[in-house]
């Protein structure tokens, strides 16, 4: 999917997930598509800033700062307080009072936005605490995770499959969700249902972004080096 100059959104290829059709593409069919396809309208007026596509559901911030979201949504990682499957783009429920989303990430089966204050807010499927609010209860809408640390705000967050992570405002990197192969970061393989600082990233190191995969992750840091942490298969 892309952002279009004009602020509308173009997805291209499978427009269902699992051999099921979902509406991935969002342009109110379940149809692929091998060429860019504009989805349904975004709203009266509303435009979009950034889109992220996931495996089975897309999401885009829109430019009053709210979030859309089309596709699967059987663990409500659309966000809209529904498991209803979405063919057009649609809006979340509430970020939260006078909140608005600065950038979404989407997982397989959750959404996590990072918010206007600094927040982070998911949504979906919990399982092995990948939504951050120290429970593994799945939610429909938009959701705090607990607390990023004493004094921390993020400034960018990027949901894998079952585990997030983010950078915060002092370049160290928080994570959270599944741990089996160490993709958390914090030395062990424990599954950790809030943010979870990283081990040091090396000396004096921070990091300026973060991308995390299905059981890995990996940062750009501050001196334009890579670190990446988790399973290491196929290298």
């Amino acid at each position: 999917c892309a952002v279009l100059d004009d602020g509308s959104v173009s997805c291209w290829g499978s427009n269902f997930a699992g051999g099921i059709a979902y509406g991935t593409l969002g342009d109110n069919t379940t149809t692929d598509r091998h060429t860019p396809t504009q989805t349904a309208s975004l709203g009266e007026n509303r435009t979009a800033v950034s889109v992220s596509a996931g495996p089975s559901h897309t999401c885009a911030v829109l430019d009053d700062g709210s979030v859309s979201c089309w596709g699967w949504n059987y663990a409500g990682q659309l966000g809209d307080n529904t498991t209803t499957d979405r063919l057009v783009p649609t809006q979340t429920a509430s970020l939260g009072e006078n909140r608005t989303a600065v950038s979404v990430s989407v997982g397989s089966a959750h959404t996590c936005a990072l918010l206007d204050d600094g927040s982070v807010s998911c949504w979906g499927n919990n399982g092995y605490g990948r939504l951050g609010d120290n429970t593994t209860t799945g939610r429909l809408t938009p959701t705090q995770t607990a607390s990023l640390g004493e004094n921390r705000t993020a400034v960018s967050v990027y949901a894998g499959s079952a585990h997030n992570c983010a950078v915060l405002d002092d370049g160290s990197v928080s994570c959270w969700g599944w741990n089996y192969g160490g993709q958390l970061g914090d030395n062990t393989t424990t599954n950790r249902p809030t943010p979870t600082q990283t081990a040091s990233l090396g000396d004096n190191r921070t990091a300026v972004s973060v991308s995390a995969g299905p059981g890995h992750t990996c940062a750009v840091l501050d001196d334009g080096s890579v670190s990446c942490w988790g399973g290491n298969g196929y290298g």
